[in-house]
């Protein structure tokens, strides 16, 4: 990696943290589509931000460098939310470490590399709580990071997020420049991946239970004891922390974004059902791994920048399902849609949402 990138690195010692994000800026937000870059869409727009750029897969693969460059060439954003990455729960992480690694860190460094020698202004980029020790001290601090030994199952995908947040901090120290890292607790809300065994918890029980529920099953499986705490956060509460990094350096080169509540998988999946209207029995499967007992973020950095979480667990369940169903809803209707352009032999366009500078 060195000759690569320092081929696209400056030498200078630039103080571009200090500069401010105009609401006329243009804002590159990667990985638009999915559950964190489509909600912080949303929340730009209702911020006031006009000028947002993104791209599908299709068009710019993060995982290309050449790729990536060529896009910043055309864009020249002035900020930067770097929201993609390879993402999934227990079962995934175990059974594709190799993939969860080395793709997230190409897209990491890609886009890093690429803003910093387009000399982005302002650049977030998303972590994850699974980079802290799996026996960090409770709550977890940010100067934890690299303390201890990881949790075994995600390893891969902590180590490719470690190092891009390492590789940000690096150059805010070195060079000045305006990069901050958040580590987000464990997120759900709309636009999330809805896969029994590949999805994190949230999608994965919302799902079982609504397939439980119209199938007529009496007993759902779950994975693990149900004993595990967790911290959850709406994904828009997370959105908003974004924006507000972007606008403003707090200087702070991490920064911890979790709601403070804990809920046991136990307890959560009993308001999930409750949520679907499903009334069966839940068994437990301990021969599923368990994951870390308990994981709860100390958020007082971001909280000192005026930062709260809005969305309690009962009303952001709601509002997931929801979308949930929505989603279903349109995905049969276009498939109605393509079953009747076949029987009358109509030949089916395909748009794309693209949008590129």
């Amino acid at each position: 990696m060195g000759s690569m990138w320092m081929a696209g690195l400056r030498f200078e010692n630039r103080r571009d943290r200090d500069a401010m994000i105009a609401k006329e800026s243009r804002i590159f937000v990667a990985g638009h589509q999915g559950l964190v870059g489509s909600a912080v869409l949303r929340t730009l727009r209702g911020a006031g931000f006009r000028n947002l750029c993104y791209s599908v897969r299709a068009s710019l693969d993060l995982r290309n460098r050449e790729e990536v460059f060529r896009y910043f060439d055309r864009a020249r954003p002035k900020g930067v939310v770097m929201c993609a990455g390879r993402v999934g729960g227990i079962g995934a992480n175990q059974s594709s470490p190799v993939e969860f690694m080395a793709e997230n860190l190409a897209m990491g460094t890609n886009v890093i590399e690429a803003a910093d020698h387009y000399d982005v202004d302002r650049f977030v980029y998303l972590g994850s709580s699974c980079i802290y020790p799996r026996r960090s001290p409770q709550p977890i601090t940010e100067d934890q990071l690299l303390s201890g030994r990881l949790e075994p199952t995600n390893e891969g995908y902590a180590i490719a997020k470690i190092a891009c947040v390492k590789l940000c901090e690096s150059l805010r120290l070195q060079y000045g420049k305006g990069f901050v890292s958040l580590m987000p607790t464990n997120l759900y809300g709309p636009g999330d991946r809805y896969e029994a065994d590949s999805s994190h918890v949230i999608p994965a029980l919302l799902l079982k239970m609504l397939l439980a529920k119209r199938s007529g099953q009496e007993s759902v499986s779950c994975w693990g004891s149900g004993q595990p705490l967790r911290e959850l956060l709406y994904v828009d509460d997370l959105a908003a922390a974004c924006v507000l990094v972007l606008q403003h350096d707090g200087g702070f080169p991490i920064l911890n974004v979790g709601s403070g509540e804990e809920v046991s998988i136990h307890e959560l999946a009993e308001k999930i059902a409750d949520v679907v209207g499903y009334y069966g029995k839940l068994n437990w499967d301990q021969s599923k791994p368990d994951g870390v007992k308990r994981k709860l973020l100390c958020s007082e950095r971001i909280r000192s920048l005026g930062w709260r979480p809005r969305t309690p667990l009962s009303v952001g369940l709601k509002k997931t399902f929801q979308d949930f169903q929505e989603r279903i809803e349109r995905s049969a209707e276009m498939e109605r849609g393509r079953e009747r352009q076949q029987g009358s032999g109509q030949s089916r366009l395909v748009k794309s949402d693209d949008r590129v500078v």
